[in-house]
């Protein structure tokens, strides 16, 4: 008996590969966007126009322009294979750069490269602004290259929806011919409903197989994203401007971050090392003495006497506070000529706050370190040092922490999943002018020799099991 839903599955199948392949997708401006900071922002600069750790990218693409649109597609998800087999493009670009190895982009869709490509052209061209400003506002969507301006579910839900009728159209069919077939028999022939269509042994057993595909699906990838935060921002006890610190004012990551060079912690800052500059800078360029003076609360400063107190530790709440809002009260009187009722509030207001942001269910006074909320988690049973990237690789700390120095809150840029990493060492090329790698012999011979132009750390066993999980 013909059985019209087996074809259907087999139809909608097709249309799915499909789909996957870029087949008529449009490239969403805020979706380039964000793939452009998850993936290119921590190399390439947000202008588009000038060089970074990589090149400009507007300027790339008129250099691409030249070559046939699956090059570049080709360049961005692997580029040493391009060079490899020199492309000649791609071979000028690497002696530009080299030894930077460019980070590849395998599981970039067609379509995300399109994407990412319509938000670098959009922001170059100026039609865009660099901080992912739309002219048509949100959902604004540019055509892909190549594409015919279809969207892919469009396609696969008009597809779907016509072979739906398609199914019912030969339903009837087989239905009259069924019928035709019986008298000429001189049978008699049970008439059958659109019900008995959907609910027969049939599209029951098609039921359950698309249940199990797309269950299977789903399952797989929430497991696969299971406890990853990319993105992850939480508000922090104090507000801390990263953008006032390592943006405008250049302060080295590592001189908050000293651990960052010579331990696997990167380290929470102490706050004696917030001491060393506000120990003189007590009123912030936004907040006033609103999260300075938590600061302050928190390690036992008294700015009204510039000391820091004896036994802080060992004091009443009622003593604390009487030291710290006559701080905040004093510097609103010294602003504004006098105390009045709107300064009495705001004393009050800053006095809460510093009690929400320095204390907890465990810490019950303002007294000791900030709890400061920890974003980036690795699971228990991963090894990263950063010694070993920073001092060793010579990696810079925006390479996994993203443009942190544009972040007033910081997120969590990458995410930091096994095969990020393991890309990475596949492709980042080793710096061996250093005694780190003096034992590697046969590796300095053959670069003097000629015959291997970089070291991978791969190459030096940095996709081994062993390195990251033992």
């Amino acid at each position: 008996m013909y059985r019209p839903f087996k074809y259907i599955l087999a139809i909608l199948a097709l249309i799915l590969v499909c789909g996957q392949t870029g087949i008529g997708q449009e490239a969403d401006i805020e979706l380039g966007k964000n793939l452009f900071r998850a993936n290119c922002a921590q190399c390439h600069n947000r202008d588009m126009k000038s060089d970074l750790t990589g090149p400009a990218l507007g300027p790339g693409l008129e250099a691409w322009a030249e070559y046939p649109e699956e090059d570049l597609y080709h360049w961005i998800r692997n580029s040493q294979e391009m060079i490899a087999e020199g492309h000649p493009l791609a071979v000028q670009i690497w002696n530009e750069w080299k030894p930077t190895v460019m980070t590849p982009n395998p599981n970039l869709t067609d379509s995300d490269i399109a994407s990412i490509l319509a938000y670098v052209e959009g922001v170059y061209e100026g039609t865009i602004g660099g901080g992912g400003a739309q002219p048509a506002g949100p959902g604004t969507t540019a055509e892909a290259p190549g594409s015919g301006g279809l969207n892919t579910y469009w396609v696969v839900g008009g597809l779907g929806v016509a072979l739906v009728f398609l199914s019912l159209i030969l339903w009837n069919i087989l239905g009259k011919l069924r019928q035709v077939e019986a008298m000429q028999e001189g049978q008699e022939l049970d008439k059958r409903t659109y019900k008995d269509l959907f609910t027969g042994r049939t599209a029951i057993g098609i039921y359950v197989l698309l249940f199990i595909i797309l269950g299977g699906y789903f399952t797989v990838n929430r497991a696969v994203d299971l406890n990853r935060q990319q993105g992850y921002q939480p508000d922090q006890p104090i507000k801390f401007s990263h953008v006032t610190h390592a943006g405008l004012h250049k302060i080295d990551c590592q001189y908050c971050h000293d651990g960052a060079r010579r331990s696997k912690h990167s380290v929470i800052p102490a706050t004696n090392t917030c001491m060393n500059c506000h120990r003189a800078i007590r009123k912030g360029s936004t907040y006033g003495t609103g999260e300075l003076t938590k600061i302050y609360a928190s390690i036992g400063y008294n700015p009204s006497e510039d000391a820091y107190i004896e036994d802080y530790e060992n004091l009443t709440q009622e003593e604390v506070k009487e030291i710290y809002t006559k701080w905040i009260a004093d510097q609103y009187e010294s602003d504004k000529g006098e105390m009045d009722s709107r300064g009495e509030l705001l004393v009050e207001e800053q006095w809460n706050h510093i009690v929400e942001s320095l204390t907890n269910d465990v810490k019950k006074t303002v007294q000791g370190p900030i709890p400061w909320v920890k974003i980036h988690n690795l699971p228990d049973h991963v090894f990263f040092s950063h010694e070993q990237h920073v001092s060793a690789g010579g990696v810079a700390c925006q390479t996994c922490h993203g443009p942190v120095e544009e972040m007033e809150t910081v997120e969590q840029f990458s995410t930091l999943a096994m095969g990020w990493c393991i890309n990475c060492h596949r492709q980042t090329s080793v710096n061996f002018n250093n005694e780190y790698y003096e034992i590697y012999t046969h590796y300095h011979d053959e670069i003097k020799d000629g015959t291997r132009s970089q070291v991978t750390v791969e190459d030096i066993g940095g996709t081994e099991c062993q390195k990251c999980h033992y």
